[in-house]
Protein backbone atom coordinates (compact mmCIF):
# COMPACT_ATOMS: atom_id res chain seq x y z
CA UNK A 1 0.00 0.00 0.00
CA UNK A 2 2.74 2.44 0.71
CA UNK A 3 4.12 2.41 -2.83
CA UNK A 4 0.04 3.87 -3.93
CA UNK A 5 -0.01 7.10 -4.48
CA UNK A 6 -1.78 9.86 -2.04
CA UNK A 7 -4.43 10.34 -4.70
CA UNK A 8 -4.99 6.60 -5.43
CA UNK A 9 -9.09 5.75 -5.43
CA UNK A 10 -10.65 4.33 -2.51
CA UNK A 11 -13.44 2.10 -2.25
CA UNK A 12 -14.93 0.81 1.02
CA UNK A 13 -17.61 -1.74 1.87
CA UNK A 14 -18.38 -2.74 5.20
CA UNK A 15 -19.74 -5.88 6.33
CA UNK A 16 -23.04 -5.17 9.02
CA UNK A 17 -21.71 -7.92 11.36
CA UNK A 18 -18.25 -8.64 12.05
CA UNK A 19 -16.07 -11.40 9.99
CA UNK A 20 -15.87 -14.48 11.40
CA UNK A 21 -11.55 -14.84 12.40
CA UNK A 22 -12.01 -18.28 10.70
CA UNK A 23 -12.91 -16.63 7.54
CA UNK A 24 -10.17 -13.45 7.31
CA UNK A 25 -7.51 -15.56 5.88
CA UNK A 26 -9.39 -17.20 3.29
CA UNK A 27 -10.85 -13.45 2.18
CA UNK A 28 -7.77 -11.80 2.33
CA UNK A 29 -6.20 -14.38 -0.16
CA UNK A 30 -9.19 -14.05 -2.65
CA UNK A 31 -8.13 -10.31 -2.20
CA UNK A 32 -4.60 -10.48 -3.01
CA UNK A 33 -5.84 -12.85 -5.90
CA UNK A 34 -7.89 -10.49 -7.07
CA UNK A 35 -6.48 -7.41 -7.07
CA UNK A 36 -3.17 -9.41 -8.90
CA UNK A 37 -5.52 -10.18 -11.24
CA UNK A 38 -7.32 -6.83 -11.64
CA UNK A 39 -7.01 -5.24 -15.16
CA UNK A 40 -8.26 -2.20 -17.28
CA UNK A 41 -8.46 -2.34 -20.79
CA UNK A 42 -6.28 -5.65 -20.32
CA UNK A 43 -3.77 -3.41 -18.56
CA UNK A 44 -2.90 -4.72 -15.07
CA UNK A 45 -3.86 -1.87 -12.15
CA UNK A 46 -1.64 -0.71 -9.31
CA UNK A 47 -4.21 -1.73 -6.73
CA UNK A 48 -4.17 -2.56 -3.37
CA UNK A 49 -7.03 -4.65 -1.29
CA UNK A 50 -7.32 -5.32 2.75
CA UNK A 51 -9.05 -6.70 5.14
CA UNK A 52 -9.22 -3.76 8.38
CA UNK A 53 -11.01 -4.42 11.81
CA UNK A 54 -12.89 -7.65 10.76
CA UNK A 55 -15.26 -6.06 8.77
CA UNK A 56 -13.66 -3.07 6.38
CA UNK A 57 -12.81 -4.06 2.67
CA UNK A 58 -10.89 -1.67 1.12
CA UNK A 59 -10.03 -1.22 -2.28
CA UNK A 60 -7.28 1.01 -4.03
CA UNK A 61 -5.62 1.64 -7.39
CA UNK A 62 -3.35 3.93 -8.21
CA UNK A 63 -4.62 5.59 -11.40
CA UNK A 64 -1.01 7.22 -12.39
CA UNK A 65 -0.20 3.79 -13.96
CA UNK A 66 -3.49 3.03 -15.36
CA UNK A 67 -7.09 4.18 -14.58
CA UNK A 68 -10.24 2.17 -12.90
CA UNK A 69 -12.49 2.04 -15.93
CA UNK A 70 -16.26 1.41 -15.66
CA UNK A 71 -15.60 -2.38 -16.96
CA UNK A 72 -12.76 -2.76 -14.28
CA UNK A 73 -14.83 -1.33 -11.36
CA UNK A 74 -17.91 -3.39 -12.17
CA UNK A 75 -15.55 -6.40 -12.08
CA UNK A 76 -14.56 -5.49 -8.34
CA UNK A 77 -18.13 -4.71 -7.59
CA UNK A 78 -18.92 -8.77 -8.91
CA UNK A 79 -16.15 -10.12 -6.88
CA UNK A 80 -17.34 -8.52 -3.20
CA UNK A 81 -21.38 -9.54 -3.88
CA UNK A 82 -19.22 -13.43 -5.19
CA UNK A 83 -17.66 -12.63 -1.62
CA UNK A 84 -20.93 -11.76 0.38
CA UNK A 85 -22.76 -14.74 -1.25
CA UNK A 86 -19.98 -17.33 -0.46
CA UNK A 87 -19.47 -15.90 3.21
CA UNK A 88 -23.39 -14.60 3.80
CA UNK A 89 -21.99 -10.99 4.20
CA UNK A 90 -23.94 -7.77 4.28
CA UNK A 91 -20.68 -5.54 2.32
CA UNK A 92 -23.98 -2.90 0.26
CA UNK A 93 -26.23 -1.62 3.07
CA UNK A 94 -25.45 1.61 3.24
CA UNK A 95 -27.34 2.73 6.00
CA UNK A 96 -25.56 0.79 8.49
CA UNK A 97 -22.94 2.98 10.85
CA UNK A 98 -19.90 2.00 11.93
CA UNK A 99 -18.48 3.62 15.06
CA UNK A 100 -15.57 2.71 17.63
CA UNK A 101 -15.63 2.66 21.38
CA UNK A 102 -12.98 1.03 23.85
CA UNK A 103 -10.87 0.23 20.82
CA UNK A 104 -13.93 -2.42 19.17
CA UNK A 105 -15.89 -0.93 16.02
CA UNK A 106 -19.32 -1.39 16.13
CA UNK A 107 -22.44 -1.02 13.52
CA UNK A 108 -25.88 0.25 13.97
CA UNK A 109 -28.60 0.93 11.69
CA UNK A 110 -29.52 4.58 10.77
CA UNK A 111 -32.25 4.85 13.31
CA UNK A 112 -30.41 2.76 15.86
CA UNK A 113 -27.32 5.12 15.18
CA UNK A 114 -29.62 8.15 16.56
CA UNK A 115 -31.14 6.21 19.37
CA UNK A 116 -27.76 5.55 20.81
CA UNK A 117 -26.79 9.48 20.38
CA UNK A 118 -29.86 10.32 22.09
CA UNK A 119 -29.48 7.93 24.90
CA UNK A 120 -25.81 9.27 25.63
CA UNK A 121 -24.31 6.31 24.53
CA UNK A 122 -22.04 7.42 22.04
CA UNK A 123 -21.77 11.47 21.42
CA UNK A 124 -19.85 14.15 19.40
CA UNK A 125 -16.74 13.01 20.40
CA UNK A 126 -17.73 9.28 19.45
CA UNK A 127 -15.40 8.18 16.28
CA UNK A 128 -17.36 7.35 13.32
CA UNK A 129 -16.10 6.13 9.79
CA UNK A 130 -16.58 7.55 6.82
CA UNK A 131 -16.57 5.09 4.15
CA UNK A 132 -17.61 7.31 1.39
CA UNK A 133 -13.48 8.62 1.48
CA UNK A 134 -12.28 8.72 -1.91
CA UNK A 135 -8.65 8.77 -2.00
CA UNK A 136 -5.45 7.18 -0.32
CA UNK A 137 -5.08 10.44 1.47
CA UNK A 138 -8.42 10.72 3.27
CA UNK A 139 -8.66 7.38 3.90
CA UNK A 140 -5.79 8.30 6.27
CA UNK A 141 -6.80 11.50 7.57
CA UNK A 142 -10.73 11.79 6.87
CA UNK A 143 -11.69 7.51 7.29
CA UNK A 144 -12.07 7.78 11.40
CA UNK A 145 -13.00 10.87 12.72
CA UNK A 146 -15.04 12.56 15.48
CA UNK A 147 -18.79 12.40 14.91
CA UNK A 148 -19.06 16.09 15.25
CA UNK A 149 -16.64 16.52 12.22
CA UNK A 150 -18.14 13.86 10.33
CA UNK A 151 -21.59 14.22 7.89
CA UNK A 152 -22.97 11.37 10.26
CA UNK A 153 -23.70 14.12 12.29
CA UNK A 154 -26.62 15.12 10.22
CA UNK A 155 -28.17 11.64 10.65
CA UNK A 156 -28.37 12.30 14.64
CA UNK A 157 -29.39 16.30 14.73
Amino acid sequence: MEQLSPNSRVWIYQSKTEIPATHIPVIESHLKTFVQKWTSHNKALKAHAELRNGRFIILMVDESQAGASGCSIDSSVHFLQVLEREYELDLFDRMTFTYEQDGEVYAAERNEFAQLYEKGLINDDTLVFDNLVTTKADLETKWKVRLSDSWHKQMVA
